[in-house]
C-alpha cells in the first residue's frame, strides 16, 4: 500500500504509476519557509491545496519560487491535526475531466501548517515570528465571504467581536482580529510591508478584508491599545496593500468515486472524516479542470512570480480589470446560476448540480438569468470574454457529470451571497433605468430561495436546510406561512423583500417584489408544483 507523506519522494516510482509526483527537494523547501516565510496563507481548505498552493507548486517546479506556503487554519483547528500533519502537509489533488479520466497529483508545496488559536501559545508565538519576519511579502485568505464580518444584520457586533475590541491584541478569538493583532506585530518590527490578499469568491473581496482590519484596528486605537502610527500604516498602499481578486475553481465536497479509485490504486488513508466542527474533508481534494485567478497587481514587499502562470488561469492587472472581471462572475455569469440551481435542486431533491443542469426547466432558468438578465448588464473585462464564460460555465463546468457538486452545498450561506448574485443585476438595472419587470428568472430564482426556507421539498415532505447564518432569523420572519395554503403568505414578505442590506437594495423600489411574491404564493400552492411555476413564467 502506498501513504502519503514525505515518503512519496522515497517511493517515486511507484507513485509515479499513479499520479504527478514534484521533482523539487520538499524538505530543503520546508527548510528555508520555516526561516524565511514569503507568503502565509489563511483557510487550508479545499480550494487552497486544490488551486492556491498547486499554483505555487509550479513555480517551485520550473524554479521561480524555493519557498513554499505557510497554511494557517483560522477557524477549523481540527483540519491542522486531521489533513495536514499526518500526511506531511502533502495532500492529493485529482482533477475531474468530463469524459471521467482523473488526473492525480502530489502537492507538496505546503512548508508548513499552523492554527490561528491565540490560546495555543506555541502556535501563537510562531504566527507572530512570521508576521515580524522581513521576508514575508503577502497573506492571503480563503476563509468564506462570513468570515469578514464583524457585525450581524442588526449592526450590532458579535461576541468574539465584542470581547476582542475591549481586550486588545493579545489574545483575539475572530479571525479579523487575529489578522489585526499580527500586523500589529509586524508594524512593531519596523512598519514592514506587506499585502493581504482575499481570494475569497465574494465581490471586492479586498475591500472587505481591509474594512474589517481597519474596524478592528480603530476600535483598539479608540481604547488605547494601538497607536495612530499603526492606523496610518495600515492605511498607507506603500505598506499594507489590500488587492482586490477574482477567484473561480469549483471544488466540491470529497467524492465517494475518487475515494474508491484511489483505493483502487493502493493508496491508504484517504477516507474522508467530518470535523467537530461540521467540516466535511479528506487528505485528497477532487475539482474540476477549469480555474481563474484574476488579481491586482499591488505587492508593497514583492510577490510571487503569478506573471508567469498565464497558462494556469492566473491574470495580473489593474483593480478595474478585477472589479469587472468579478462582477461578470459572481454578478452575472456564474454564481447567479449556481444558486438558482442550488435552492430548487434542494427542493426537488435532485442529488447534484449536474443533474440538476440537465433538467430542461432549470437550464431554462440559468439560461435566462446568464444570458437574458447578467450578460446584458456584465462590463466586459477585456481578459475573459462573458459570452464565452458563460458557455462553459453552462455545457462544461455545471454540467460535468463526474464533478460530485450538490444542491445543498452551494445552498450553504445564500443570505450571504444574495446581495451581489442577485441584487448586483437588479442595481445595474435600475442605475441603466432598463425594465426591472423582465427579471423573471431573478425573481424566479429569490422566490425559489424563501420557497427553499420554509424547509419543505416539492413532495410536501420535510426538508434539511443547509447551514446559514441568518437561517433562524429569516424563518422566523416566514413563520406562519403555511405549505399549501398561499393566502397564508399574503404581506408576510415584506421584512424579507425590503431589507437592502440583504439583497443591496429595497426590492419594493423594483418590479422585482411583486413577482417574488406572485411567484411564491404559486410554489407554496402544493405538491408537485416547482416544475409548473418555472414552466409558466419561462416559457
Amino acid at each position: 500500500m502506498l501513504h502519503l507523506g514525505k515518503s512519496v519522494f522515497a517511493q517515486r516510482g511507484e507513485w509515479e504509476r499513479k499520479a504527478f509526483v514534484p521533482h523539487f527537494d520538499f524538505d530543503a523547501m520546508s527548510e528555508r519557509t520555516r526561516k524565511a516565510p514569503r507568503w502565509i496563507h489563511f483557510g487550508g481548505g479545499n480550494i487552497f491545496r486544490a488551486f492556491i498552493a498547486e499554483l505555487q507548486q509550479r513555480l517551485l517546479e520550473t524554479g521561480a519560487a524555493d519557498t513554499g506556503i505557510i497554511a494557517v487554519a483560522p477557524y477549523d483547528f481540527e483540519i491542522i491535526d486531521k489533513i495536514y500533519a499526518p500526511y506531511d502537509n502533502l495532500s492529493l489533488l485529482v482533477l475531474m475531466r468530463p469524459d471521467g479520466t482523473l488526473e492525480k497529483k502530489v502537492v507538496a508545496s505546503v512548508g508548513e501548517a499552523l492554527v490561528a488559536d491565540s490560546s495555543a501559545l506555541k502556535y501563537w508565538a510562531r504566527l507572530k515570528e512570521v508576521f515580524r519576519t522581513e521576508s514575508l511579502q503577502m497573506a492571503s485568505f480563503t476563509i468564506t465571504e462570513k468570515g469578514y464580518a464583524l457585525k450581524d444584520l442588526d449592526g450590532a457586533y458579535f461576541l468574539a467581536v465584542r470581547k476582542d475590541l475591549a481586550a486588545g491584541p493579545v489574545r483575539p478569538l475572530h479571525a479579523m482580529s487575529v489578522v489585526a493583532a499580527l500586523l500589529w506585530e509586524r508594524f512593531q518590527a519596523g512598519g514592514l510591508p506587506l499585502a493581504l490578499v482575499s481570494m475569497d469568491n465574494c465581490s471586492h473581496n479586498g475591500e472587505k478584508l481591509q474594512n474589517a482590519v481597519l474596524g478592528i484596528a480603530d476600535g483598539w486605537l479608540a481604547e488605547g491599545f494601538v497607536t495612530e502610527d499603526f492606523a496610518a500604516y495600515l492605511r498607507d498602499p506603500r505598506k499594507v496593500s489590500f488587492p482586490w481578486s477574482m477567484i473561480d475553481k469549483i471544488t466540491p465536497r470529497p467524492a465517494k468515486a475518487v475515494e474508491d479509485s484511489l483505493a483502487a490504486d493502493g493508496i491508504a488513508g484517504m477516507t474522508p472524516f467530518v470535523t467537530g466542527k461540521h467540516t466535511f474533508s479528506a487528505p485528497f481534494v477532487n475539482t474540476e479542470v477549469p480555474q481563474y485567478l484574476v488579481i491586482e497587481d499591488a505587492f508593497p514587499a514583492g510577490r510571487p512570480a503569478f506573471h508567469l502562470l498565464s497558462g494556469a488561469g492566473v491574470y495580473l492587472c489593474d483593480r478595474g480589470t478585477v472589479n469587472k472581471t468579478e462582477q461578470m462572475k459572481v454578478a452575472a455569469c456564474l454564481n447567479p446560476l449556481h444558486t438558482a440551481l442550488a435552492v430548487y435542486g434542494c427542493i426537488l431533491r435532485i442529488p447534484s448540480i449536474a443533474e440538476a443542469v440537465r433538467l430542461p426547466a432549470l437550464r431554462k432558468l440559468i439560461s435566462r438569468i446568464g444570458y437574458g438578465e447578467g450578460l446584458p448588464v456584465a462590463a466586459h473585462p477585456g481578459i475573459i470574454d462573458p459570452k464565452r464564460f458563460i458557455d462553459e460555465v453552462i455545457n462544461e463546468r455545471l454540467a460535468n457529470p463526474f464533478i460530485p457538486d450538490t444542491p445543498q452545498r452551494i445552498a450553504t450561506d445564500t443570505s450571504q451571497k444574495v446581495p451581489i448574485r442577485f441584487g448586483g443585476t437588479i442595481q445595474a438595472y435600475m442605475r441603466e433605468k432598463r425594465d426591472t419587470g423582465t427579471l423573471y428568472g431573478i425573481s424566479l430564482a429569490i422566490a425559489g430561495w424563501l420557497r427553499y426556507l420554509l424547509a419543505v421539498g416539492d413532495d410536501g415532505k420535510p426538508l434539511e436546510l443547509s447551514a446559514d447564518p441568518m437561517l433562524e432569523t429569516l424563518r422566523g420572519l416566514l413563520r406562519g406561512i403555511r405549505f399549501g395554503e398561499p393566502a397564508s403568505a399574503a404581506g408576510r414578505l415584506k421584512p424579507i423583500l425590503s431589507n437592502a442590506a440583504l439583497f443591496g437594495v429595497d426590492l419594493y423600489e423594483t418590479k422585482v417584489a411583486g413577482k417574488v411574491e406572485t411567484m411564491f404564493a404559486e410554489l407554496i400552492a402544493g405538491p408537485h408544483t416547482a416544475l409548473a411555476v418555472l414552466n409558466k413564467y419561462l416559457a
